[in-house]
């Protein structure tokens, strides 16, 4: 039987093959720390602040660096940027071997945290080979590159046994390198960018590029992001501390428990793109955020005895959610959140199809931001409160603001006859 694909067909398959792979790579990279971080605070006996600068520096810069690596994918190319963005993040994971100061280090974790912000390239790179009617899917399977943070935990371990962190760091810098040169080779010119090379058409200005950020729009789509991205990433952080605190468990379950609330983050991405397709990626968020508010309330609920008020004086009980089902409203919320980040990426390039890198690249970043800021405020709530549950009651007031901005954004527009088909995506 031969193949019905046509040559259009193989080229997309072709440009979202390579960006995933490519996308994956960089994700283990960027995780890195999380494997070799404690070796090298032993080394240079740092003390935990330090530690955690170090570690929370790649989080920021893979934030940061998204709006200016979108910006210029639309400029360049993806096939230009890609490679180029990924050599010079080789080069500073490189450079981590043969570190000796503090100061140092943190230069190259700046460097290191570029990694991060190879999303909105593929994003904008891949987003023009694909019509709107799959670019939700196209994007979501994208989007499951993330998994290369899964990959860094069970490989990285076995590396630093057997070669150090000096010899997994070189390793991976390699492999960086040599993903770089074969994207290069492989990966074609994107439609949008051979014809504007083919016309001699002008370049967007800086300014025309960054104009729709101007828009509520877009800082509203940042604030979903902020949730169903940055607030996931700070979960996947969280939760182990919660489990060995709350629940008193060893550190290699607790860690278990929370992989199993992070593996849906990655494999479901492509799944929430396909059903962004079919039903709309509005319905989609619609769903992830009236679930995440449901889960988030039980979770949030501090465990122990209560008293209230009853219609023949004080009534007493014990509420608390047990540990099994703790780990099931987990799972079912990094489910959520995975579908919810792939429908927030779908509304960009229908909304804003020439400015995908410039207006991508600014929500990527707040949903990254979540990533570093979220953790700091958890800590600083354990703090004040000594309440093991209250991130999630944070977490909930998060979604449950951003649900009804979203909610009122979306009547006050279906009142405007001019802009009620556009509210239909």
């Amino acid at each position: 039987m031969q193949s019905t694909a046509t040559p259009q067909t193989k080229e997309q398959y072709r440009a979202l093959g390579l960006s995933t792979f490519a996308f994956t790579v960089c994700f283990a990279v960027w995780t890195l720390f999380s494997i070799i971080g404690v070796s090298i605070k032993q080394d240079l006996g740092l003390s935990d602040t330090q530690f955690g600068l170090l570690v929370a520096t790649p989080v920021l810069t893979g934030s940061v660096s998204r709006i200016f690596l979108g910006i210029w994918t639309e400029r360049f190319g993806g096939r230009v940027v890609f490679p180029l963005q990924m050599l010079i993040t080789a080069l500073a994971v490189w450079l981590l071997t043969s570190v000796q100061s503090y100061e140092v280090f943190l230069l190259a974790a700046l460097g290191l945290g570029l990694a991060g912000g190879s999303f909105i390239v593929g994003v904008a790179y891949v987003s023009r080979w694909f019509e709107p009617a799959k670019q939700g899917t196209a994007l979501g399977i994208f989007g499951a590159g993330n998994v290369g943070a899964a990959v860094t935990n069970f490989a990285a371990p076995f590396l630093v046994l057997a070669l150090g962190w000096e010899g997994t760091a070189r390793i991976y810098a390699v492999a960086l390198a040599a993903t770089a040169v074969l994207y290069f080779l492989l990966a074609k010119t994107d439609p949008v960018q051979e014809r504007r090379q083919r016309s001699g058409g002008q370049q967007a200005t800086l300014a025309q590029q960054l104009a729709p950020l101007k828009n509520l729009q877009v800082w509203r789509f940042s604030i979903y992001y902020f949730f169903v991205f940055g607030a996931f990433v700070a979960l996947a952080s969280f939760l182990p501390r919660y489990y060995v605190g709350a629940h008193g468990l060893e550190l290699t379950s607790a860690g278990f428990l929370a992989g199993l609330f992070s593996l849906p983050g990655s494999v479901f991405r492509a799944l929430g793109g396909w059903m962004s397709d079919r039903w709309g990626a509005r319905n989609v968020i619609y769903f992830t955020f009236f679930t995440s508010m449901l889960v988030l309330f039980l979770m949030g609920v501090p465990g122990g005895r209560y008293m209230v008020q009853g219609i023949y004086g004080l009534v007493e009980f014990d509420f608390s959610v047990s540990l099994g089902f703790f780990v099931a409203l987990t799972v079912a919320l990094g489910f959520v959140m995975s579908l919810g980040s792939a429908a927030v990426f779908k509304h960009i390039p229908v909304y804003y199809p020439q400015h995908v890198g410039a207006v991508g690249g600014l929500v990527g970043m707040i949903g990254g931001l979540g990533g570093f800021v979220l953790p700091i405020a958890f800590g600083m709530l354990l703090d004040a409160t000594g309440i093991w549950t209250a991130p999630f009651m944070l977490l909930f007031l998060l979604v449950a603001v951003s649900t009804l901005w979203m909610h009122l954004a979306i009547r006050r527009m279906e009142r405007a006859p001019e802009t009620a088909l556009a509210a239909e995506a």
